[in-house]
């Protein structure tokens, strides 16, 4: 479901700065076009701040979301644990950072 975050099993096929390890990722596709692929973004508690990278909170530890590595992921494959939801403010600034990201402006 749109805005839940998830556990992400590690990416053994992760090559240059695609995202390696244990994080977590949350669901960006819309509700009403779900398949047997999620379009997803995974977080990160190191990356650098940047207007395309709003800041959410997991257990208590602020995290990155990396809208900038969307993939398309299999929920069955990929996802772990159900891990939490995002806040109505995080989510509007999830969806502004990845507006800004895909330049759709208006």
């Amino acid at each position: 479901m749109r805005g839940d975050v998830y556990r992400l099993r590690d990416n053994s096929q992760a090559q240059g700065h695609e995202q390696k390890g244990a994080r977590y990722a949350v669901v960006l596709q819309s509700d009403a076009l779900l398949g047997s692929t999620l379009i997803a973004a995974p977080t990160s508690r190191s990356a650098r701040p940047a207007s395309y990278r709003p800041e959410i909170v997991l257990d208590g530890t602020p995290t990155r979301v990396l809208v900038e590595q969307l993939q398309a992921v299999d929920p069955e494959k990929r996802f772990g644990p159900h891990a939490g939801r995002l806040s109505t403010e995080e989510q509007r600034q999830v969806d502004e950072a990845v507006r800004l990201i895909l330049g759709l402006f208006g």
